[in-house]
């Protein structure tokens, strides 16, 4: 199998798996008062403090465990759309939002609430400046992006923090495709939340996770026994929180030398490409990008086919997120950047590198691409 989806989601690392069978050894509550539920308590506080120190947060910051990024995305919105449910105001985000922000912002328009959706250009960006020259007074959260799961893209985040360092708005970052890629300090980012998830770093799906800052309010979406400082209810699920935070713990160990190897994958990707008489352009690009993501505009060449290709060959590639149910409708960012009637959004894949990629996967993946390209002409 030649695996080149990792934005789509991640091989569990081996030490991850380790982790989480011997987490099942020990299956007392967090919240029991006898020894082994205090033994599990302070486990969760270790993983925790981990992540704190992996985001750079102050200990009386929160870390809320979620079930996934979606989730720790909707309560951390939905937190802020309830606190002003009656005065209703004014939202901000971006026009190539993850879905599970996309659609509360567009749930909360039918609330009553005014919403901006910023463009941005063809490389996937917006500026600070257009945040500043969308605020109102009574705007009350601006949500953007760290990097787009579809081209990569790094938006300004530190940027756009600075302009709501003296405004009221709270700041939410969607951090899915970044943590654990990329090193981020919430301090310097000055966002309020920041959500993450854990099958984007390998560890396993049904877990992630919501940084909230402690002076930024947060209303619970699952009522129950009081868990997570009250804030998400429900038993831990500790195994996975275990997996997640030895997960964080590799990811931070070799970033430097997988950061590397994304890059030389994709010069090589192009490489080839170009060697082949490959006619292609790459999709929301610029030198800011997040080094695991590339999406490439293969002109005259079909993604649709291209996908029944490569899964035929065991060669795993993506025309877009992989969080709308297997859909191969064309792809809202793509849309964004170039318009409904380009013919980018018909010809365009995703690439994305992580654990274990290979040049030989690039290689099995031109051999494709070149087989199609002969059939076509």
């Amino acid at each position: 199998m030649n695996y080149l989806d990792h934005a789509a989601t991640t091989p569990i690392h081996p030490e991850v798996q380790k982790a989480i069978f011997e987490a099942m050894n020990h299956f007392g509550n967090p919240s029991s008062l006898y020894k082994i539920g205090r033994l599990e308590k302070k486990v969760l506080a270790d993983c925790k403090q981990v992540i704190k120190d992996e985001l750079h947060a102050e200990n009386s910051d929160s870390i809320i465990f979620t079930a996934s990024g979606s989730e720790a995305n909707n309560l951390a919105i939905k937190s802020i759309i309830a606190e002003f449910f009656e005065e209703k105001g004014h939202l901000i985000t971006s026009n190539i939002e993850h879905p599970s922000v996309r659609k509360v912002f567009e749930w909360a328009e039918t609330q009553g609430f005014d919403v901006t959706y910023l463009p941005v250009n063809e490389e996937g960006l917006l500026s600070a400046d257009e945040v500043a020259a969308a605020l109102r007074p009574d705007t009350r959260l601006v949500s953007i992006m760290t990097v787009n799961n579809e081209v990569g893209s790094m938006q300004p985040i530190k940027e756009v923090g600075e302009v709501l360092v003296k405004h009221t708005a709270r700041f939410h970052t969607d951090a899915v495709q970044a943590f654990g890629q990329e090193a981020l300090d919430v301090s310097e980012l000055q966002v309020d939340y920041l959500s993450a998830s854990g099958h984007k770093i390998n560890a396993p799906k049904g877990i992630g996770f919501l940084y909230k800052k402690s002076s930024a309010p947060l209303l619970p979406l699952i009522a129950g026994g009081g868990q997570e400082e009250g804030l998400r209810a429900g038993t831990e699920n500790m195994p996975y929180i275990v997996g997640l935070t030895e997960a964080i713990k590799q990811m931070a160990a070799r970033r430097p030398e997988q950061t590397t190897l994304n890059k030389e994958l994709l010069a090589y990707l192009q490489e080839q490409l170009t060697a082949n008489g490959i006619s292609f352009e790459m999709n929301g690009y610029s030198e800011s990008n997040s080094s695991h993501v590339c999406n490439l505009w293969l002109k005259g060449l079909k993604a649709s086919q291209l996908i029944i290709l490569s899964d035929l060959k065991d060669v795993m590639i993506s025309a877009g997120s992989a969080c709308s149910a297997g859909s191969l409708k064309p792809s809202p960012v793509l849309t964004a950047l170039f318009g409904e009637e380009s013919e980018r959004l018909q010809e365009s894949v995703r690439i994305s590198f992580g654990l274990g990629s290979k040049r030989e996967d690039i290689d099995e993946f031109i051999a494709i691409v070149k087989n199609l390209a002969k059939r076509q002409k």
